[in-house]
């Protein structure tokens, strides 16, 4: 019993207390198609993540300007192309930078960095092969997010550590390849979406209790902590799939600052709710409300991946369903835990109480940094 409470106490501690990426760790997306004067490439690589590995904050004021971007536009180009290494049919291709752009994603500033991908006078490649190791000796949680197009269609996937080489073939694009591509990129966006899981984790602290006069007592039979437990996920569920479809359809935009600043609010107030209790067996709805602002959020990372043309409705249904298995999986190791603990004042006190606090704490300066634009936690 106690290694259970010192497991799930630490769980808790440790996904609390990486604010740095409030909502997503470290991406690029790289981007491979054939053009009428060949094979080019583009790579956005974010500015964060080049000033960290490169020095790009000359002055060292905490703001990186394009003049200081432009003075590192060889070191970042070299930098870059040294950890990338594409092939056709297994020949391999020369990589030289051609352009440089700043663009804006959902996390920030990146570096747009353009290139030609020179393969010889070969025909259109049958195999494409792509190595890529960018960030993996200072990040492992680093991933590059592929796509390649070409006259059959488009192709993606997500690189990293685990995988930093991968094989397509040109001929054919398999639709199933491309759902579970996009599937797997759902898993992992809600494993890392910290505000996500904190709002899920604020939902579910309280449910291995019972709200009686006030205050939080725990629940006689896992029965109904089941039935309330189902109740949430699904109101979660179908709230930010609604959304999530809307927006990446784009039938519905709103702000990316707006949307984040929410997301950070909603982890504010669940965890208020369970130190302070006003809403007890109505969190469904809690969930449902506040989801809908969440589907906006995932809508912003799938819209950085972005979605095939020609697959768009199965690449939408498998980034879903990866974020639904994601869910799941957080639900299925948390709940069973948290019920056999409930009973014990480690539970009760330190992670319920606890670490409601520190959910508290966390998503306030998340919210601080959103709303005024400010730089409060590390990273």
């Amino acid at each position: 019993m106690r290694r259970l409470q010192a497991v799930l106490f630490a769980c808790l501690l440790a996904v609390a207390s990486l604010p740095a990426h409030a909502h997503k760790p470290s991406d690029s997306y790289l981007a491979i198609g054939a053009k009428p004067a060949g094979w080019q490439g583009q790579w956005d690589i974010s500015l964060r993540d080049l000033d960290y590995a490169i020095g790009l904050d000359a002055d060292g004021n905490g703001e990186i300007t394009w003049g200081e971007v432009r003075a590192k536009h060889d070191d970042i180009a070299a930098y870059a192309l040294a950890r990338l290494s594409i092939s056709a049919d297994a020949k391999r291709c020369a990589l030289a930078p051609s352009g440089h752009l700043i663009e804006d994603h959902s996390d920030g500033a990146y570096e747009v960095l353009k290139f030609s991908i020179d393969c010889g006078n070969a025909p259109v490649p049958r195999v494409i092969g792509i190595e890529y190791s960018l960030f993996f000796d200072i990040d492992p949680s680093h991933r590059g997010l592929l796509r390649i197009e070409h006259d059959n269609g488009a192709a993606t996937a997500i690189l990293g550590p685990e995988r930093p080489r991968q094989q397509f073939e040109l001929a054919e694009v398999s639709r199933l390849s491309q759902f579970l591509d996009y599937g797997r990129e759902g898993i992992w966006h809600i494993l890392i979406g910290l505000d996500h899981i904190l709002f899920l984790l604020s939902l579910l602290l309280p449910a291995v209790f019972l709200l009686r006069r006030g205050a939080w007592e725990p629940a006689t039979h896992f029965g109904p902590v089941f039935w309330d437990v189902l109740k949430v996920v699904t109101a979660f569920t179908i709230a930010h799939s609604i959304t999530l479809s809307l927006a990446a359809l784009s039938i519905i935009a709103l702000p990316s600052r707006f949307v984040e600043s929410v997301i950070a609010l909603s982890v504010v107030l669940a965890a208020l709710n369970n130190l302070w209790p006003v809403v007890g067996g109505r969190r469904w709805a809690v969930a449902f409300g506040f989801g809908l602002i969440h589907g906006f959020g995932f809508a912003s990372v799938l819209g950085d991946l972005g979605l095939p043309r020609e697959a768009l409705l199965l690449a939408l249904v498998g980034f879903n369903l990866g974020v639904e298995a994601g869910q799941l999986a957080i639900v299925a190791a948390f709940l069973p835990i948290a019920y056999g603990l409930r009973r014990t004042a480690v539970y009760r006190r330190m992670i319920f109480t606890g670490g409601s606090a520190l959910i508290v704490l966390v998503a306030t300066l998340w919210l601080a940094e959103r709303v005024f634009v400010l730089k409060l936690l590390p990273g």
